[in-house]
């Protein structure tokens, strides 16, 4: 059983240097689920800038070429701003699994970002797995995602 049984789309991956080896790991985990992917950079462990990564993925995500997205960098945060930038993503900071959970129960978040530096490879796969394999619950929630985009 695949880890993730969403094949419409490749999932979009992109980092910066600081999460460069927890991308790594992830690409990994979905080479070997057979889960199609985008990487959109960076390619190395060199010094570089989390918006020239996290844009394209947004961007992507946001006009439907992948789904869902994940962004990582040292502390998640930098890369999660910059991708909440674009109106059609919903991405959330989730250090737990529990996080990603409601991020997708209750955010029917699209962008996973998490923080490479402070997760071990072991934490990183349960709220990848919790994250790929919740859905939105819909409902009360709808209405409050809907408010979300700026008018």
């Amino acid at each position: 059983m695949s880890l993730f049984d969403y094949s419409e789309k490749p999932i979009g991956i992109a980092s910066d240097h600081a999460g460069y080896d927890s991308k790594q790991y992830i690409i990994k985990i979905l080479e070997e689920q057979g889960i199609p992917y985008r990487d959109f950079g960076t390619y190395s462990k060199e010094s570089t800038d989390y918006p020239d990564y996290a844009h394209p993925l947004a961007s992507a995500v946001e006009n439907g070429e992948c789904y869902p997205g994940i962004a990582i960098c040292g502390t998640g945060n930098g890369i999660n701003m910059t991708v909440n930038k674009h109106q059609g993503v919903r991405a959330a900071l989730c250090w737990s699994k529990e996080i990603a959970y409601y991020a997708r129960t209750h955010n029917d978040a699209n962008i996973l970002s998490i923080p490479g530096r402070f997760l071990s490879e072991e934490e990183i796969y349960e709220i990848l797995v919790t994250f790929l394999n919740t859905p939105f619950e819909g409902g009360r929630h709808e209405k409050r995602i809907n408010k979300i985009p700026c008018a």
